[in-house]
């Protein structure tokens, strides 16, 4: 029963605060929504101890959901420690997202809908890492779509966050057509969708090939990468990564849910649960490889010069979840998983400290119109260095425990692609320290930029705010330390069991930890660079920021624009397709179809009624005349036919 209220008690927090809370009240749909939350954080936490301590992974049957032919699906709910720890990430962070959304949210006319929204946005997120096949894992895929959007547009009365809301559900819908693709085929290529009968027969068809855009091809390279790029779209990976900046249009706390512990993470979560299919599609495992590091490196460049507290952090997740891709790409599953886990705590707490600092700040969220905070809301500002201590990977926070792993693992993976990930995640390093300490450094430090009027209101947000970014500052610190050795150290075998699968002749995760000195020591050092870089530029020589600027203007601009992806989208596929529609509005639909059609034949007809009606003028001598005409003709017609 505890399996089942873990899952489901957010959905029941969700009807009870959407259908009631014009009763309820704000405070009586923060009660229900909230009381549910922690208790499936903590029934999750006891799922965690039962399925991977004693070692006692559990399917519950729910129902048959679809039977038709040979097509017989089931509803399920599978937990082993993969799905255990996905439990606690997505139950412990969204529990805390919604007491600090009591706060955040305050003043909103809106608050029983807000968190109806977050509470079914969990549930979707907890029915897709319980999935037992593919069709339900697609359910929860899409429900976490459809929770997104209506979270990233939740203030729809703001042009811009209907456009991001939109913009979120457009590029997800590109991803999750080949993630649909990918589902059909496999059950094209297997006769089932259920994750065991689909793994159990995955080494039978490790040579089969399947016939695909008029081609025949190695039927698991097909079917991982369709998949993966759903993954992609899910995941804001290189090329479907547009809408993760824009999904900062909704309130902090959203950001902060679907991008450390939801959403974002559902693509890696899916690449390590198929880690039986990908095992046996090198080809794919190296593409996931290669686009997982250019995603770390290219999000963390434009990280380097945004001026929104938000988007900074939104690019760093970008980043980050590079990470978890190359480390599965190298079959580094385990610490992908382990990044996944530490990440989660620290991206939560800079996200929601970055919502008590706009907060603060009178809903300001540009980092140019802050600084001289830090003694006005230290609190936040202790909370915003741990968290970018955790990101920066520096001894002995979270994050130097997970992403090293993940460096180590793609080095000693010992091929082109770990290499190239190696090197690519090294660079992101160096610049996730610069950009975290840029961002610190220009909050909170140096002269007061903001007007009089904002200054005099800075002041530290409620406990009830605070609280949570406690909570989460813990994880920041300790989850690294305490995952170690069971994520990916001497216990790690015992931990995933049979969650998660690795060939024996991958062994990148195994020699990670016979790596040469230098490998290990190398993160750390790139991280204490890009910090004191950072302190030199904006603390010691604040004019050199303008001036390296204004020197590398061309490639600042590129940086600024995110290397100009979403312009040449827009040149690509917004222009001509709306350039069709209109067509088709205009001249398919308005001149041919309703002008041929219902309009034409309407006008038609009032046109002749129009002539005809002019022949009743309403005078004696016109009808006389016309009666006169019609005996004439009448006249002629006789003697024509019988003269």
């Amino acid at each position: 029963m505890i399996y089942i209220l873990a899952i489901f008690l957010p959905l029941c927090g969700s009807i009870i605060a959407g259908l009631f809370g014009r009763w309820l009240k704000d405070k009586g749909a923060q009660i229900v929504t909230c009381a549910a939350m922690l208790l499936s954080a903590v029934f999750s936490l006891f799922i965690l101890n039962e399925v991977s301590l004693k070692h006692e992974p559990q399917t519950i049957q729910l129902f048959s959901w679809f039977v038709s032919g040979a097509f017989d699906v089931n509803w399920a709910l599978r937990f082993d420690t993969l799905t255990a720890v996905m439990l606690v990430v997505v139950t412990v962070v969204s529990c805390a997202v919604h007491f600090y959304s009591i706060g955040y949210m305050h003043h909103d006319p809106s608050v029983p809908r807000f968190f109806s929204y977050l509470s079914l946005f969990t549930f979707f997120m907890l029915m897709l890492v319980t999935s037992n096949n593919f069709l339900q894992l697609f359910f929860g895929w899409e429900g976490v779509g459809l929770a997104s959007y209506l979270l990233i547009g939740f203030w729809y009365k703001k042009p811009s966050a209907n456009a991001a809301a939109i913009k979120a559900f457009l590029v997800n819908r590109v991803g999750d057509f080949g993630f649909a693709l990918g589902i059909l085929g496999v059950f094209l290529l297997y006769g089932s969708v259920d994750f065991d009968t689909v793994f159990k027969a995955t080494p039978g068809k490790a040579a089969a090939t399947m016939e695909f855009l008029g081609g025949q091809f190695h039927a698991l390279t097909v079917l991982c990468l369709l998949l993966f790029i759903g993954a992609m779209g899910k995941s804001a990976q290189l090329g479907l990564h547009t809408w993760l900046p824009d999904a900062m249009e909704g309130p902090t706390p959203v950001s902060a849910l679907i991008h450390a512990a939801t959403m974002v993470t559902a693509g890696v979560f899916m690449v390590a649960r198929l880690s039986p299919m990908f095992e046996f599609a090198p080809f794919a495992l190296n593409v996931v490889c290669v686009v997982g590091a250019s995603t770390a490196f290219f999000a963390a460049t434009v990280g380097l010069c945004q001026n929104d507290i938000k988007r900074v952090i939104a690019y760093s997740t970008c980043s980050q979840l590079g990470y978890m891709f190359f480390a599965c790409g190298v079959s580094a599953y385990a610490a992908g998983i382990f990044h996944l886990f530490t990440h989660a705590f620290f991206k939560a707490l800079l996200f929601l400290g970055a919502g008590s600092v706009i907060h603060a700040m009178s809903s300001e969220q540009d980092m140019r119109k802050m600084g001289g905070i830090w003694r006005l809301i230290p609190l936040t500002y202790t909370m915003m260095w741990i968290g970018s201590l955790a990101l920066a990977g520096l001894p002995f926070f979270a994050g130097f425990y997970s992403k090293d792993m993940v460096l180590e693992s793609a080095f000693a993976a010992n091929s082109g692609v770990g290499t190239y990930a190696f090197w690519m995640g090294m660079a992101a390093a160096i610049m996730t320290a610069f950009y975290s300490w840029r961002l610190l450094f220009m909050t909170f430090h140096g002269v007061p930029r903001a007007d009089e009027k904002t200054m005099a209101h800075v002041h530290e947000s409620p406990k009830v705010m605070t609280v949570p970014l406690v909570v989460l500052a813990l994880g920041a610190i300790f989850s690294g330390y305490i995952g170690y050795d069971l994520f990916v150290g001497n216990s790690m075998q015992l931990f995933w069991g049979q969650a998660i699968f690795v060939l024996p002749t991958n062994t990148a995760i195994i020699d990670a930890h016979h790596v040469s000195l230098w490998v290990k020591v190398a993160p750390v050092i790139v991280g204490i660079v890009g910090i004191a870089l950072a302190y030199y530029m904006y603390i010691i020589r604040t004019d050199l920021p303008a001036k390296v600027a204004t020197r590398f203007g061309k490639l600042y601009l590129f940086l600024y624009n995110k290397w100009y992806f979403d312009e040449l989208y827009d040149r690509l596929f917004v222009r001509p397709a709306k350039f069709i529609g209109e067509g088709l509005w205009k001249e398919g639909d308005g001149t041919m179809i309703d002008g041929l059609g219902p309009d034409g034949i309407a006008a038609v007809i009032r046109n002749l009624a129009g002539r005809v009606s002019r022949v009743q003028s309403g005078y004696v001598y016109h009808y006389a005349f016309a009666m006169l005409i019609g005996v004439a003709g009448l006249v002629t017609l006789y003697l024509y036919t019988h003269g």
